[in-house]
């Protein structure tokens, strides 16, 4: 059995080899590190032959002069920082995580902090080489196969399989980064402060209580962060930091609304009310969650669900407040509740963000999630926002076509390229996207 992030299992097997374009011949799909959370990367059948590109992992070239890097597909962005941090270029993005690799970056069309500021990882990547259903290998990029290429930028490994990739990484001051964090009593005063910090910072995140009483509800830490400059850096190279892990499963009963609700008291309780300004760890400021290794085993046996949507603009703060007041009304137990701010909608045919702000929430896979996912899909709709599928495990197919009119389309180019529909997961087959 196969298993994402989240914990969910599907039919399968998976196969492994350095020689990627060997590996990728009769796949019916391409994953990585297996850290989307929900199935789409698992295949729909029990004979899907899943190819794991993690050791098809090597840097094919690098212009120092630019900055532009091909890698293959399996190349992750942890191997990226480790390599590339010490000479002083980083990732054009900053997602939540560093155990992701490069050919799903372009699949899902990674975002971060900084989306507001650069946008998706698709927006920095100039070509990649794919293998298509038919089992022919072409070049796909703004000027060749410009089609499949926008297609493939969060196409959920649908169009083909990604064997190399080549962008273009920003040169940096130093790999330390200098970071303010603030304490805000409610989701008014939040959503302000992400919105100012945008204008002066490129990276912006934070975490609210999405569990507290009126008055309460959407307080939270507001993190705003940029590269240090060299007279403002620690000494040296970050080195990488040990992660402990998490050496069992945790029984079920012990994500409840009460505990959840206790622990969101006590990380908003022992911040310090005061502003905070710090030099710190690249790791420890973009990826506080690979801390600790195998952490998704705190939600128990049956995993759980990140439930992470857009509310674009268009909605005002008062669409986010009542999305999260929904959140709460519902019961989604979240430990980790995360707001930020995204930019203009990217390039890629079915790429997640939109200009708006991007609520993210964790939950047990308990038997409510089902109706919980269906509660919020259906107000988000009302708002005109849209699901992250990189994350996503519950949306129905109706449901995911009235968040997103770029379906058709994306269709289209799909049956141009895979006109038997062999390319094909548990997702793709739960959304009708084959």
């Amino acid at each position: 059995m196969l298993s994402g992030w989240g914990r969910v299992f599907g039919p399968g097997r998976e196969v492994c080899s350095e020689d990627i374009e060997a590996l990728t011949n009769k796949a019916t799909l391409t994953r990585g590190l297996a850290r989307s959370y929900g199935d789409s990367s698992l295949p729909d059948a029990r004979d899907g032959i899943v190819a794991s590109t993690r050791l098809a992992d090597r840097i094919l070239s690098f212009d120092e002069g630019t900055g532009v890097v091909r890698a293959e597909a399996g190349f992750s962005l942890l191997q990226l920082n480790r390599t590339f941090w010490k000479r002083n270029f980083a990732a054009p993005v900053a997602p939540g995580t560093q155990f992701i690799t490069l050919g799903g970056m372009v699949s899902a069309d990674v975002h971060g902090k900084d989306h507001h500021a650069t946008g998706g990882f698709g927006n920095h990547v100039s070509e990649m080489r794919m293998r298509l259903a038919s089992g022919d290998i072409v070049t796909a990029s703004r000027t060749e196969n410009a089609d499949l290429f926008k297609a493939a930028i969060g196409g959920m490994g649908l169009l083909g399989h990604i064997l190399d990739v080549t962008f273009k990484m920003p040169k940096i001051t130093s790999p330390w980064v200098a970071i303010e964090t603030e304490k805000m009593p409610d989701l008014d005063s939040y959503l302000k402060g992400l919105k100012d910090a945008a204008k002066r910072f490129p990276f912006t995140m934070g975490w609210i209580d999405t569990l507290g009483a009126t008055g309460k509800l959407g307080r939270g830490i507001l993190m705003r962060g940029r590269w240090a400059t060299a007279e403002e850096a620690r000494p040296g190279v970050p080195q990488p930091l040990q992660r402990p892990g998490l050496p069992f499963v945790v029984p079920e009963f012990a994500i409840s609304r009460l505990t959840v609700s206790a622990f969101n008291a006590l990380y908003y309780g022992v911040h310090p009310s005061t502003m905070r300004r710090k030099i710190e760890h690249p790791e420890t400021f973009f990826y506080p969650l690979d801390a600790i290794r195998h952490w998704n085993r705190v939600y128990g046996r049956r995993g759980f669900t990140q439930y992470q949507c857009v509310i674009p603009d268009a909605a005002g703060p008062e669409g986010v407040k009542s999305f999260v007041e929904l959140l709460r009304k519902t019961g989604g137990s979240s430990m980790v509740s995360v707001i930020k701010d995204c930019g203009d909608e990217g390039e890629g045919m079915l790429s997640f963000p939109m200009r708006g702000t991007s609520v993210a929430a964790d939950f047990p896979a308990r038997d409510d999630v089902q109706m919980i996912v269906d509660t919020l899909n259906a107000h988000l709709i009302e708002l005109g926002g849209r699901v992250y599928l990189a994350k996503d495990r519950y949306t129905r197919a109706a449901d995911y076509r009235r968040m997103d009119k770029r379906v058709d389309a994306f269709l289209e180019v799909k049956r141009k390229y895979d006109p038997q529909g062999r390319l094909r997961s548990a997702q793709s087959a739960r959304l009708e996207l084959t």
